[in-house]
């Protein structure tokens, strides 16, 4: 009977064996086997792997945290406790007369210190090494953020947050104030740590220089390209500025990011957070939106370019510069105008110097009893007389209209755009003073005023040639044509 239950026994065993032979066995990490493994062959190791196998790797690397915390934390127990015995011991000393005893208290206190300083220079290291795991955990944290992805917000998802909590608590150094000789060991230690002051001087330096060279390569390239563009006819002034500063600012975003990084800051929340306000901004931002399509309508189709003298908005004046929201023009009394884009494009837009040549039209009049030959001939002397006056196209002066008081000729010189006004000017005085030369009277408005005495029907017809008739000239004074009035009127 015995025989039969140890066999049952020793069977039941055998089959319980196999099953746990056969029970799979979890899962641990593979890229903890060297703990000094450097960040990027790390994140190279890791980057092949699914979401739950980088949970396993970030489970073995929080392990490795927290021993390497426990080392940072027993040293400070260590410390504390040499503080209790230094401090027992100056109490010691301050209770003793005795001249050996008290040089024997002496001793061990300093003896005491040596030992507290050793535990603060291990404490230095330890706190590198604790910084180089929670750098190793935060490799596999970003990756496993970039295979499970984050939240609406930007935010890591909950099953991400404890790694991130442990590393913000046992992460940073603290100081006890209250002991100087601990505090500047600590302090002192970490500056001339490679994982710490230097570590961090280093980053610095990599920033500085980042920002230093985005910011030449950025005007070089502006440069390059704004050249370039020159170069090609068809593009604007306005264009071609609009291209330089895109690829300058471009340039410079680019070169914040990379020196962010070397900064050790993780820059993928910070364009995930610009990505989720982007949709805010262009709801608060609708008119300053539909300007900058209208800017980059302006600079596409070129109504306009620097330089210019436009009619845009009501206002008259000179381009100066173009962004994408706004134009500043500056007018003929000098003064700055910025219109806004979408004020321009919406309107009629007026290039006043678009052409090389421009048409000045002008009107002069004369009398209905002046030779109107000898008017033309005037103004034709005049117009082949002017040396900013061009000869092809041809001037035109005809007779245009037969006004109240006045045959109008017009006069239509072409000249170059940038001598309109000088012509305008020039031509209307000396065409003033040849007219006064020649007798040619330029008439101004006139109307006859006929003022009829109150008679009586009977004596109406009688009094026919009491009418005075009056003149009345542009500067408001009567002239008197005629004077038979009654006495009694």
């Amino acid at each position: 009977m015995k025989k039969i239950i140890t066999g049952l026994l020793l069977t039941l065993a055998l089959i319980a064996g196999s099953y746990a032979e056969e029970a799979p066995k979890s899962p641990s990490a593979v890229t903890t086997a060297n703990p000094d493994v450097s960040a990027e062959s790390l994140h190279l190791m890791v980057r092949h792997m699914t979401g739950d196998e980088l949970f396993v790797e970030a489970d073995g690397w929080l392990v490795l945290l927290k021993e390497a915390a426990k080392k940072v934390y027993d040293t400070k127990l260590s410390v504390q406790e040499k503080n209790d015995q230094i401090d027992a011991l100056n109490a010691q000393d301050n209770n003793q007369t005795a001249a050996e005893e008290r040089e024997g208290i002496k001793q061990k206190i300093t003896v005491a210190k040596e030992e507290k300083d050793a535990i603060l220079e291990e404490q230095t290291k330890l706190r590198a090494q604790r910084k180089t795991m929670v750098a190793r955990l935060d490799t596999v944290l970003e990756n496993i953020n970039e295979k499970i992805g984050t939240d609406a917000d930007g935010k890591e998802l909950e099953k991400v947050l404890p790694y991130r909590r442990y590393i913000d608590t046992v992460s940073g150094i603290s100081l006890e104030v209250t002991d100087a000789q601990s505090a500047w060991t600590t302090v002192s230690g970490w500056v001339m740590s490679d994982e710490g002051g230097i570590y961090w001087l280093i980053n610095i330096a990599k920033f500085l220089a980042i920002i230093f060279m985005a910011m030449f390569i950025s005007k070089l390239l502006s440069r390059g390209a704004r050249k370039a563009l020159e170069h090609t006819p068809s593009n604007s002034q306005l264009l071609n500025d609009f291209i330089a500063n895109i690829i300058h600012k471009v340039v410079m975003l680019i070169g914040v990011l990379v020196a962010l990084a070397a900064l050790d800051v993780n820059v993928a929340p910070i364009m995930a957070m610009v990505g989720a306000a982007g949709f805010v901004v262009a709801f608060a931002l609708q008119g300053t939106l539909s300007n900058f399509a209208s800017g980059l309508m302006i600079m596409l189709y070129r109504p306009y370019d620097i330089g210019d003298v436009v009619d845009v908005a009501g206002i008259i004046g000179t381009v100066e510069s173009m962004t994408l929201v706004s134009t500043s023009i500056v007018t003929a009394d000098n003064r700055l105008m910025v219109v806004p884009n979408n004020s321009i494009w919406g309107n009629i837009i007026t290039n006043v110097t678009h052409s090389d040549t421009r048409r000045v039209d002008m009107t002069f009049g004369i009398g209905y009893d002046d030779n109107i030959e000898q008017a033309q001939n005037v103004m034709e002397q005049i117009l082949s007389e002017h040396p900013l006056v061009l000869k092809d196209p041809a001037p035109t002066i005809k007779v245009n209209e037969l006004a109240d008081s006045s045959v109008n000729f017009i006069c239509r010189p072409w000249v170059k755009t940038a001598d309109y006004w000088t012509v305008f000017w020039e031509v209307t005085r000396t065409v003033k003073e040849r007219f006064d030369e020649e007798g040619i009277s330029i008439p101004y408005p006139q109307s006859d005023l006929h003022i009829i005495g109150q008679n009586t029907e009977t004596d109406r017809s009688e009094n026919e040639h009491n009418k005075t008739t009056y003149t009345k000239k542009s500067h408001d004074t009567l002239d008197i044509k005629e004077m038979d009035v009654n006495d009694d009127q």
